[in-house]
């Protein structure tokens, strides 16, 4: 029976940053479902927002910006702790060696994004998650009380006397489970973008860690607040290409296939408005003019600028047929970022004893109904620190962890319902996405949704519930469980506001509050937030 001080789920910005603060704390093991470098911080183009410039920014000017994303969402307290904490995460990834760009007089490089007004957000290139991703992982490889475990998935966690001790650990050998056991159990496993048939994320944002966190019995916040990418590359047949947002920010402008510019009729801000009015606003005149697609220009920039700034994005562009220094491309919105998720507290606590989540698999109350862009590596790194602190300082962390425990070979619920056949499971997941794509995408509606609760519902008795078997199952098993949670509490949400517009409730609530799931109830419920600015209700997206 494995067992170390501190066990974490997913090798992303959020766990490499965890595993790096606890390793002089004791002995640390890092999960990877896949490859360690596979992960959505990997991808991530844009950069981390955090305050460097005083004299053009400030923190509170940071924090209206993100309640102002958040449409009356957010937490103000989680908000303004952690953009406080913002150059301090900023400058440990500097002091960990990730090489940001800076201007020829040294300072910071810093770029802007839509819902930020000013420039803010510090990057390298438009590559920055890899820079981070391969910074981080590189000194990770080099402590040699960090274990790092690649190609292992957790099927189930393991509670013990009501406290999170352990995981039920797959590896690519092996269809059953290893019970691994720790003093603290990490949850870093990052969102649930595979739910829908469009999307930015790796193959293996499946929600693994919201599922596991609900199956245990842990609060889910949120999960309707799913946030769509207004850009990515229109090129059928091909993976999804991200096409950064900072692209807006560096004057690239949305057109019709025609040359017409629309987003100044949907908000003031045109291309600077927040992701979910300008993905609802692309998918709107597509809808409205029958389009497969829009465009994006940023022709009218200087072509060594464009270069220069999105080198990846340009060469990327320029093996699928289309040059971006010269002209408009074709771009659809995908399926981008979970904005709710697992329940914390500003020590980055789940509402299970021992359980710890940070990232996009954990709900801080710092996005609200709608992430302001690169708000998310910010939270990566916070969320790994406040997890740190808490840790050195429990007084409830068990002073070591289970080395023997008489448990069953296969951990619970065991097999229950047929096992479908790979070919099965592939089709599956398909149904899942399209149907998520249609029913609980960018504009929603109480009917389509309630047929798709219907056919999810049939579904989970031919997957069952089986703790063992292949990651493929175990992913097909957690996609449609983050799409029960998610459908029920949009359901539940009778309000558009932020990523979530359904044209049967237009509306905002007069009082905002948090949509809570939980596996022992029945129906989702609301919390109402604490000191949440009601006057931001009104920043949502209209079609």
């Amino acid at each position: 029976m494995p067992a170390f001080d501190f066990l974490i789920i997913g090798s992303g910005a959020a766990g490499l940053s965890t595993a790096l603060g606890l390793a002089r704390l004791g002995s640390v093991a890092i999960l990877s479902k896949d490859q360690a470098s596979v992960s959505a911080s990997d991808w991530a183009q844009g950069g981390m927002a955090a305050v460097m410039d005083f004299t053009q920014d400030s923190i509170a000017m940071h924090i209206e910006d993100t309640l102002g994303a958040g449409a009356g969402l957010c937490h103000p307290d989680a908000v303004t702790r952690i953009i406080q904490a913002g150059p301090a995460a900023a400058q440990q990834l500097i002091n960990w060696g990730v090489p940001f760009d800076r201007q020829k007089d040294g300072a910071w490089h810093l770029t802007r994004e839509g819902g930020h007004r000013v420039r803010r957000v510090l990057h390298r290139a438009d590559t920055t998650g890899n820079a981070i991703e391969s910074t981080l992982l590189g000194q990770v490889r080099q402590q040699a009380r960090i274990h790092l475990f690649e190609n292992h998935l957790v099927s189930e966690l393991w509670l013990h006397d009501g406290r999170c001790q352990g995981v039920w650990v797959l590896d690519a050998h092996h269809d059953t489970p290893e019970l691994w056991t720790a003093r603290a159990i990490i949850l870093a496993s990052g969102g649930a973008g595979q739910l829908y048939l469009h999307s930015s994320n790796p193959l293996v944002a499946t929600g693994d860690g919201i599922a596991l966190a609900y199956r245990a019995g842990a609060e889910i916040a949120n999960l309707e607040f799913i946030q769509f990418h207004p850009t990515t590359l229109y090129d059928p047949g091909h993976a999804p290409f991200l096409l950064s947002e900072t692209l807006r920010g560096e004057g690239a402008v949305l057109r019709l296939p025609d040359g017409s510019h629309f987003l100044d009729r949907y908000d003031p801000r045109a291309e600077l408005a927040a992701r979910d009015i300008v993905a609802r606003a692309i998918d709107t005149e597509m809808k409205k003019h029958h389009l497969s697609h829009v465009t994006l220009d940023i022709s009218a920039e200087t072509a060594d600028a464009v270069r220069q700034h999105f080198p990846a994005i340009y060469r990327h562009c320029l093996e699928r047929g289309y040059d971006l220094t010269r002209e408009a491309i074709p771009v659809v919105p995908a399926a981008h970022y979970t904005c709710g998720g697992v329940v914390v507290d500003a020590c980055g606590r789940s509402t299970i004893p021992g359980l710890y989540a940070a990232g996009e698999v954990s709900a801080t109350g710092l996005h609200g109904a709608n992430r302001l862009a690169s708000n998310s590596l910010l939270e990566c790194v916070v969320g790994a620190a406040s997890i740190v602190q808490t840790l050195e300082g429990e007084e409830s962390l068990p002073e070591q962890p289970i080395y023997h425990a008489d448990v069953p070979a296969l951990a619970a619920p065991g097999h229950r319902g047929l096992l479908p056949d790979q070919r099965g499971i592939l089709e599956m997941r398909h149904t899942i996405q399209q149907r998520m794509w249609q029913s609980g995408g960018i504009i929603r509606n109480d009917q389509d949704m309630g047929k798709a609760l219907e056919q999810l519902a049939a579904m989970s008795v031919q997957i069952g519930e089986n703790s063992g078997v292949s990651r493929r199952y175990q992913e097909l098993r957690n996609l449609r469980q983050n799409a029960e949670i998610l459908l029920r509490s949009a359901l539940f949400r009778r309000e558009s506001r932020g990523c979530h517009f359904n044209t049967d409730h237009p509306d905002c609530a007069e009082q905002p509050f948090d949509v809570i799931s939980q596996r022992d109830r029945e129906q989702p419920y609301a919390r109402p937030i604490p000191a949440a600015d009601t006057g931001a209700r009104d920043a949502r997206p209209r079609p």
